[in-house]
């Protein structure tokens, strides 16, 4: 009997979740299926559009049991590699303007959010699902990618390939 061997690399998945993200449930679903066992060390938060001050494990009780940021940053160390999925495509206010979420009033922009966490963690990752001959044509995807320091990837076979040797590096 020898225990089934599991990847030792510790994960934060964030996944956003909602609004234009629907028609990508499928294919988030295939991935978070695939990396659920693969892993030892592996959390999963959800957001949308834009990390903020709470992220939630439950989207049936996003707005009454939430984890705040600061809290999640505190508790899990740098060596934790985070890997965001999301199709990056919301207003830019959202991204650079206190208030700008459309779901709630935020004090801090979400770029601030962001910056925190990439700061925190220092290898991190976005996973889109819009094929990425088409980033171009959406601003805030844009703006993502820069904030991530040009670490963005296509949700696919190749984008995955890459963003694994990114984060390795």
């Amino acid at each position: 009997m020898v225990p089934e061997r599991h990847n030792a690399v510790k994960v934060l998945l964030f996944l956003d979740i909602g609004g234009s993200m629907d028609e990508h449930v499928k294919v988030c679903e295939e991935l978070f299926s695939a990396v659920e066992s693969e892993f030892k060390h592996l959390e999963y938060f959800y957001f949308h559009n834009c990390p903020y001050e709470a992220l939630w494990k439950d989207n049936r009780r996003r707005w009454s049991e939430k984890t705040p940021t600061l809290q999640l940053l505190r508790t899990y160390g740098p060596d934790y590699k985070a890997v965001f999925v999301g199709d990056a495509s919301m207003s830019p206010y959202e991204i650079v303007q206190p208030g700008g979420s459309v779901e709630h009033f935020n004090d801090e922009a979400g770029q601030v959010w962001l910056m925190r966490i990439l700061e925190h963690f220092s290898r991190s990752i976005w996973l889109n699902p819009v094929p990425e001959g088409r980033w171009n044509w959406t601003q805030s995807i844009t703006m993502i990618e820069r904030l991530m320091g040009h670490r963005m990837f296509p949700l696919t076979l190749d984008g995955l390939d890459r963003s694994i040797r990114a984060l390795s590096r």
